[in-house]
């Protein structure tokens, strides 16, 4: 989503730690359970391995479900604006944190589907991540701008590091991404500089800084954790850095990919959370283009344009890496296009509902869940034959995650 013009809030007394506010938990919430899920009480006992979340943005909601069977088990309660939510997941799968747009941080246990802590952290918030051992829970901002971190069990308030880029200029934060040996990479989209900060010692962190170009809009990690990508919404390009040699800092890539092309308005920022990467290749979507870039992923030089519908917003690539499956800003949000990545070539296009707003593989890739907002419901489609598999009732329906998140770098 693109970075709304927002004043900052001041850096005094409200920033403290203690500020942050501890909402108390709500009890299981016995809300009218989909058709099909359990009755009230403890769920019936199972593993963790097919759960994830659909959040319902307008109505500040969750539906627990399962894609083994393909269900709703239950929906949850009280998680506040959920108009911009991310979720991560603990590494046992039993938890799920859900990161509000109004600064709450919700922790919900799968099992028992109800929320197992919740505080109100910031006062503007886009997303976060989760650490590499699992015990520390990181919150990006835009107000007050910078990053929070918590203890992923209690969600008690450990470090507090203000993304303050210059005297009294303080910067929103995004594109948070989790690396390797307890470090957290993240863009700066008003200080166009990109942060790597280590919480090996959650209590004394250490922050390393580099340039970024002009607003960086988001950023992601490779699957193997070596390089974090922060696309530029300010100039034409990508900033790379690459991990393995920090001392060498970030460079440009992608630079002139719109040379030549009238470069249309943005309805909507594209998002490389998503992540697609597959035969050697990274894709991306191109900033006011109806294209998708491929990037070879060693010499960081593009190899193919896709011309597509529309503005692509999520490019998303199947496990096994074959196809990319693609949705787009208005006024063509209606629409999916698949790539083939072997061909280069659209090789399907269809319109799963109204608004499409996210895409989630099921850890093999077999199936795809697709979220309509205006729809309001949960598409299932097989990913070898296009066809539906199954529908599922949803209040405004944004994203959907897997558990399977937890064990993959940067998810």
């Amino acid at each position: 989503m693109r970075p709304t013009r927002r004043h900052l809030l001041s850096l005094g007394a409200s920033l403290v730690l203690a500020a942050c506010a501890h909402v108390p938990s709500p009890s299981p919430s016995p809300s009218s359970p989909p058709a099909g899920g359990p009755a009230q009480g403890t769920p019936p006992l199972r593993g963790t391995g097919d759960l994830g979340l659909v959040i319902e943005r307008a109505s500040g909601s969750v539906q627990l479900v399962e894609h083994s069977g393909r269900s709703a088990l239950a929906r949850i309660t009280g998680l506040g604006d959920l108009s911009h939510a991310h979720v991560v997941f603990s590494r046992d799968g039993r938890y799920a944190y859900v990161f509000g747009r109004d600064g709450g941080l919700t922790k919900v246990d799968l099992l028992e589907a109800r929320i197992d802590a919740r505080v109100i952290q910031a006062g503007n918030s886009i997303g976060g991540s989760i650490s590499q051992d699992g015990r520390l829970v990181v919150a990006q901002n835009y107000s007050p701008g910078g990053i929070r971190v918590f203890d992923a069990r209690t969600l008690t308030p450990i470090a507090d590091i203000p993304a303050e880029y210059a005297p009294g200029q303080v910067s929103r934060v995004v594109g948070l991404a989790d690396l390797p040996d307890q470090r957290f990479a993240y863009a700066l989209f008003d200080g166009n500089e990109i942060w790597v900060t280590d919480l090996s010692d959650p209590a004394h962190p250490s922050t390393t800084r580099y340039p970024a170009g002009r607003q960086p809009y988001d950023g992601l990690a490779t699957p193997d954790g070596r390089y974090f990508l922060a696309g530029l919404f300010g100039e034409e390009g990508v900033s790379l850095l690459d991990l393995w040699h920090p001392e060498r800092g970030s460079r440009k890539i992608l630079t002139d990919y719109g040379q030549g092309h009238e470069k249309l308005p943005v309805y909507k920022m594209p998002h490389l959370r998503g992540w697609a990467q597959a035969g050697g290749e990274i894709w991306l979507p191109g900033v006011g283009r109806h294209e998708l870039l491929a990037v070879d992923a060693r010499s960081w030089q593009q190899t193919a344009r896709i011309p597509l519908l529309g503005q692509p917003v999520f490019a998303m690539a199947r496990p096994d890496g074959r196809q990319i499956w693609v949705n787009f800003a208005f006024p063509d949000n209606d629409w999916v296009q698949v790539i083939d990545t072997d061909t280069r070539q659209v090789i399907h296009s269809f319109s799963p509902g109204k608004a499409v707003l996210h895409m989630e593989f099921t850890p093999r890739g077999d199936e795809v869940w697709i979220s309509a907002r205006d729809s309001h419901e949960v598409r299932v489609m097989s990913t070898r034959d296009f066809s539906p598999r199954a529908r599922l009732p949803a209040q405004s329906p944004s994203g959907i995650f897997f558990g399977h998140r937890g064990q993959r770098i940067g998810m």
